[in-house]
């Protein structure tokens, strides 16, 4: 079988566009534009011409040696944290902004968590000279305070969501309530793999990237092209789809994701969607969500921003319910640790996202012989406050 998108919008029950009749033409429209759009040489040639002198890509991979002498295999770190902006967000950022303007549209908006997506969608627009409004939520502007501050140097206008817990999932409803105001000269540029179809396929096409790049630099550095683990933290899921988009049908290669437990899955304080959740619908897609038995979406909790969302993308909830991906539940104690771990056994400083990723590792029991490729999403500058206040 396949795991990537089918012609309606699905990855096997999950996916499709569930949406309000005033934005049903904006979306329709997108369905019929993006892939031609995204495959023409001229949008293919721009496009990658800025990963490469902008965003500074390929990105590294990086053999961590001392990482893989304690976890006994050949641990190799993806080093999107060395990306301009800090993580994965400017892969997908750029080429949506790219396509809005060739699409017509005259105005962008975005939503934020981690400030990340917020920053690399100011950067883009900034750079393709396009306005931009990033909503985000006053739990995590506080949080986040010096993405906040670069997202406005870059001219965007960041607008505070003060409604439910002020994090991601409100972000994202203000973000939709303005689509739908304003759906004609509108592009929404959706940071992670989740939406309304085919939101998911755009942020997995443009994210790629990182898997293409993994392919040739494995063999490069090992003689093959294919690990035996790609392991990436999975909030709505942008950079776990990315790296594991090339070998989505590779079975030799098991993927494994980490879901933010937040402070267990039997608290209530979590973000774990697969674990803890149950099929329905959010923000346009039929995913695993956190709900009640009303079927009202429950606030999800972690001690990172960009994981604090009630649902997961399409594709990760089909490879969960295959059997395709290993989902592992990491809590808010065990990515602190990892995130000093790395630090100090690597000199890497991680996102307390990239930070789930790396506290699987002690989780798995690897053999000498297996490659494994470790998603760093993004660097830990955003997180330093959090950091110091609980440092070992």
């Amino acid at each position: 079988m396949s795991y990537n998108i089918d012609k309606d919008g699905y990855y096997g029950e999950f996916g499709g566009a569930f949406v309000p009749e005033v934005l049903h033409k904006c979306t329709e429209q997108l369905q019929q534009a993006y892939a031609g759009i995204i495959e023409c040489d001229d949008f293919q040639r721009e496009y990658r011409s800025l990963l490469r002198d902008y965003v500074g890509r390929p990105s590294p991979l990086y053999e961590a040696r001392k990482l893989s002498a304690k976890y006994g295999a050949r641990i190799f770190l993806k080093r999107e944290d060395l990306n301009h902006t800090g993580a994965h967000k400017i892969n997908n950022a750029l080429g949506q902004v790219m396509l809005a303007r060739r699409m017509g549209k005259t105005r962008i908006i975005a939503e934020t968590g981690a400030g990340q997506h917020g920053v690399a969608t100011a950067t883009a627009c900034a750079l393709l000279s396009m306005p931009c409004t990033v909503y985000m939520g006053k739990t995590d502007m506080e949080r986040q305070m010096p993405n906040v501050e670069r997202m406005k140097m870059l001219g965007a206008e960041v607008r505070p969501v003060t409604c439910g817990n002020m994090t991601l999932k409100d972000a994202v409803n203000d973000a939709i309530r303005d689509w739908c105001c304003h759906p004609q000269d509108t592009f929404y540029v959706i940071g992670s793999a989740v939406g309304p179809h085919p939101y998911p396929d755009i942020v997995a096409r443009l994210q790629s990237i990182i898997s293409e790049e993994i392919r040739w630099q494995l063999k490069e550095q090992t003689g093959r092209d294919w690990p035996n683990y790609l392991m990436a933290c999975v909030g709505g899921g942008s950079n776990a789809i990315g790296t594991f988009y090339h070998y989505l049908d590779d079975e030799r290669t098991r993927l494994v994701m980490a879901e933010a437990g937040g402070l267990g899955c039997d608290t209530g304080q979590t973000a774990a969607s697969i674990h803890c959740g149950s099929v329905g619908i959010l923000h346009g897609s039929r995913i695993m969500v956190l709900q009640d038995d009303d079927g009202q979406i429950q606030e999800a909790y972690s001690i990172s921003a960009g994981l604090d969302y009630p649902g997961i993308g399409p594709v990760h909830c089909n490879l969960a319910k295959q059997g395709r991906a290993e989902v592992m539940v990491i809590n808010d104690d065990e990515a602190l640790e990892a995130a000093f771990e790395l630090t100090r056994m690597e000199g890497i400083i991680p996102a307390l996202e990239s930070a789930h990723i790396l506290a699987a590792l002690p989780k798995m029991r690897f053999k000498p012989s297996d490659i494994v490729v470790l998603t760093v999403s993004g660097r830990g500058d955003k997180d330093m406050a959090t950091y110091l206040t609980l440092k070992h």
